[in-house]
């Protein structure tokens, strides 16, 4: 059976706090890590999660390491960055960094957080490699590259034999992963806060070479399905990508 998915964007990053997306790789704000450990407080399956997957971006880590610890101190529970689940556009804040200065990043990366474990020797970062960053070719900041990426990706998830996988990601790619947005009207897509999950079941109809995503009524529900994308960075790489000829 196909595994049920928590999307999660990271919680609040330097660029959403100053506006600033130049940005290279910001780090999470002292509000954003506040966001975290409310999250690690309500989210109530710490304990059959089995697999979670971040977005190689420091935001997405620390946003996993900081809210997810409880399941991630578990034996036997992966903890893997995938560039596929980067951030759309090519601006610094959406641009990670090249996996030595990565590692040379995350070796003191959680000295003030103490997470109970290792995160070096539990993140995977084998994925993670020279040119992920370069936002070209499968990178490329173009709705057909991302559609395609955004469907690489849910085959990925839907082919993996964990039942349940925490995904941690970021605003713009989530309209991608879930296809909840039309790109001629970017405000169409409904939001995701910082630090917000929402569940995902695959559909039915899903194959490896065709699988779709539906939010479940359950999670509707808690977050309010009508509420409208308004994240300037987000509505502005939807925007430059709705206007970019194809």
């Amino acid at each position: 059976m196909a595994p049920t998915l928590y999307l999660v964007r990271h919680a609040q990053g330097e660029h959403n706090a100053t506006r600033d997306f130049t940005i290279l790789d910001p780090l999470l704000t002292p509000k954003g890590k506040q966001q975290c450990r409310e999250l690690r407080e309500s989210f109530r399956y710490h304990d059959t999660v089995d697999l979670v997957v971040a977005s190689p971006l420091r935001r997405t880590i620390q946003t996993a390491v900081l809210s997810f610890g409880r399941t991630l101190a578990r034996d036997g529970v992966p903890f893997i960055a995938l560039p596929v689940a980067q951030e759309v556009s090519n601006a610094g804040a959406d641009t990670g960094l090249e996996p030595e200065d990565l590692k040379t990043s995350l070796e003191h990366l959680f000295d003030e957080d103490k997470p109970d474990f290792n995160v070096l020797r539990k993140l995977d970062l084998s994925n993670v490699e020279e040119g992920w960053t370069s936002k070209s070719g499968f990178y490329a900041y173009t709705r057909p590259a991302l559609e395609n990426r955004a469907a690489n990706f849910r085959s990925w998830l839907f082919q993996r034999s964990e039942e349940r996988i925490i995904v941690v990601t970021h605003g713009a790619f989530l309209h991608f992963l879930t296809e909840d947005w039309d790109v001629d009207d970017p405000m169409t897509g409904t939001a995701y806060n910082n630090c917000e999950v929402r569940i995902f079941t695959f559909d039915t109809s899903s194959t490896v070479n065709n699988a779709h995503l539906n939010e479940t009524e359950e999670s509707k529900r808690t977050r309010g399905a009508n509420e409208r994308e308004n994240d300037p960075h987000v509505l502005e790489e939807l925007k430059t990508l709705a206007s970019r000829p194809q």
